[in-house]
């Protein structure tokens, strides 16, 4: 008898509402399906990266958010947020060498996407078209890790609101 190994790939979505809650659901989400698929060496920087993209998708749009957890070939993990808001932030703007700077000491906010860069293997954005009255269809936000850095820094490294890098 022959037995076949399937790849360790899959793939898990989520829709979420315009909610306050949403992050809390997708943080709870990425801990079920990776601890439940053994990649707990990512979990945290997933986690917490997941958190941001998901943060900030409610807090700049009106609308509903997506997740999409990819596990692809060669032990990368993908996480794509999608959100109705058309512009695309820094570092998702540009090449994943692109740096944006921390932010200034005392700030409230701004830290989530230098994080990314951060904890990230490789990062980017996509505007998605819209319709014939010019209307955007929002845009999509991804990241990567695993496989190619498996040395990284965690998030649990984090002691101060600038990390070093």
């Amino acid at each position: 008898m022959v037995t076949v190994a399937l790849p360790d790939t899959w793939v898990y979505a989520l829709r979420l509402p315009h909610d306050p809650r949403a992050a809390r659901v997708a943080r709870m989400t990425v801990r079920a399906a990776l601890n439940s698929h053994g990649r707990k060496e990512v979990l945290d920087a997933v986690e917490l990266l997941t958190s941001e993209l998901v943060t900030n998708a409610y807090r700049h749009t009106r609308g509903p958010a997506s997740l999409r957890l990819t596990a692809l070939s060669g032990g990368r993990l993908r996480v794509g947020v999608w959100d109705s808001h058309p512009h695309i932030p820094a570092p998702f703007d540009g090449p994943p060498r692109d740096r944006v700077p921390p932010a200034p000491a005392g700030a409230e906010g701004g830290r989530g996407l230098f994080l990314v860069q951060q904890y990230a293997d490789s990062w980017g954005g996509w505007a998605l078209g819209g319709d014939l009255l010019g209307r955007g269809a929002g845009k999509l936000l991804w990241f990567e890790v695993g496989g190619r850095h498996p040395a990284r820094r965690g998030p649990a490294h984090l002691s101060s609101p600038h990390p070093a890098g």
